[in-house]
């Protein structure tokens, strides 16, 4: 059944309630619907607390799947290793494009409550699957279900705080995933060396998926602030101006100057995510690591990555999207060149690294949101953002696929300078193409 298009300029006074459907699930709020966050927190605190599930069950991955790859299936190709990162890169990548054309259909909550229905299998594959193949399948469920769920939390939280302050919701968004992200690592690297790489690490995914789908099913839609910011927006859409996937994913990817900086920024900044995700195990393992030294130098970076993004989410609204951006991406090269210049002590080096990687990130990853939603129209933005996370995620894929080839080719050095040389030329491509939008006011 097709519902209502909640990012239609739909004329709402500045006290609108929320618009009732045919898929109007979630109760009506009883009070006017207001943009901004202190208006909007206990909704928004769930949401928060759902990212943090989504976070956690992606978690899970980062420490052991690289080594059960190699030592529970014997894979000896390093691409073959890194082909569930490509698995989980692709299919988000095309959830997220798929995402933003999906809110034209149905409700952000419905779409989050399909992402978790989707992650279901996930842990139970991880932990009991009969051959690689299974593996693979499961990060293809699992980039399905991250595309959705995650995907639809950014969203919601745009949508409820407004303009004003778009950093700082996505720096609590992210910094809610990736925390999580971070101490799961951890979490699993601990417990694969107390119990082996399998499946007790994983079956604590069971918690997440539990715990995400029951707090989705409490979150309230937000498309009546969707529609109240419309009503208050500024700028009319242009008549001539298209809004649908095509026309939009056009002009995020190469049309607009400063969206084709985000989106290029976005893929290169995943791209070390994937590479690191797939290479620093093995590269620190080789150099002597046991598996609870890995999990920290794995869970301290996308620790830091999240923590991070609560003040520098803030500071982009502050200061501007640009400084970070830029900043951001040469300090992750700046990383990759510790991870190599200090390997002959694996420890230091791992951490360092890991330390340099999740600030520089830290930096960078709310600010390129909140970049992408300034140059967006309210009734194109979601498919704006789809098509920045689309690049953005792809990197996941084009990092594992870099890796392994390179890794096979020249060894998993080499994959590390040839990092650090693509991010700091993204750094430079993102100075010369972002442009800041005029400061906006609105509610926060």
């Amino acid at each position: 059944m097709t519902t209502p298009n909640p990012e239609a300029p739909v004329p709402t006074p500045a006290t609108a309630k929320a618009p009732t459907g045919p898929t109007a699930a979630d109760p009506a709020p009883t009070a006017p619907v207001r943009l901004g966050l202190r208006e909007n927190w206990p909704q928004f605190t769930l949401l928060v607390l759902v990212n943090i599930a989504v976070g956690g069950l992606v978690g899970l991955e980062r420490t052991t799947v690289p080594l059960i790859g190699t030592e529970v299936f014997g894979l000896t190709s390093d691409l073959a290793v890194f082909s569930f990162i490509i698995a989980f890169g692709l299919s988000k990548a095309l959830t997220n494009l798929a995402a933003g054309a999906l809110t034209a259909r149905f409700r952000r909550r419905q779409l989050l409550l399909t992402g978790w229905l989707i992650g279901v299998p996930v842990p139970f594959a991880l932990a009991w699957a009969p051959s690689w193949g299974w593996i693979v399948a499961a990060n293809v469920l699992l980039g399905l279900s991250q595309g959705l769920t995650w995907s639809m939390t950014v969203n919601m939280k745009i949508d409820l705080v407004g303009p004003a302050r778009r950093g700082l919701a996505t720096g609590l968004n992210e910094a809610a995933g990736y925390t999580a992200v971070g101490a799961t690592a951890l979490l699993t690297g601990y417990l694969a060396t107390s119990h082996g790489l399998r499946p007790v690490p994983e079956l604590i995914g069971v918690v997440f998926v539990v715990a995400g789908l029951g707090l989705s099913l409490v979150v309230r839609d937000t498309a009546a602030h969707v529609a109240l910011e419309l009503s208050q927006h500024s700028k009319p859409v242009p008549g001539q101006e298209k809004t649908g996937l095509a026309a939009t994913f056009a002009r995020t990817s190469w049309r607009d100057r400063s969206l084709r900086g985000a989106s290029q920024a976005g893929l290169v900044n995943n791209l070390n995510d994937g590479l690191t995700w797939g290479v620093f195990p093995l590269l620190f393992t080789d150099h002597g690591l046991g598996l609870a030294a890995v999990g920290l130098i794995k869970g301290l970076y996308p620790i830091l990555w999240g923590i991070g993004q609560i003040p520098t989410g803030h500071l982009a609204d502050r200061i501007g999207r640009k400084p970070l951006i830029v900043t951001g991406m040469l300090v992750q090269a700046g990383g990759f060149v510790l991870a190599l210049a200090l390997l002959d002590r694996p420890l230091l080096a791992g951490l360092l690294s890991a330390v340099a990687l999740g600030l520089g990130t830290a930096l960078v990853y709310p600010a390129l949101m909140a970049s992408v939603s300034d140059h967006a129209h309210p009734s194109w933005r979601a498919n704006a953002l789809g098509t920045y996370r689309f690049w953005r995620d792809l990197g996941y894929a084009a990092g594992a696929l870099l890796a392994g080839l390179l890794a096979d080719a020249l060894g998993l050095n080499a994959t590390v300078i040839a990092a650090a040389a693509l991010t700091a030329a993204s750094g430079l491509l993102a100075a010369h193409w972002i442009t800041e939008p005029r400061p906006k006011r609105g509610a926060g």
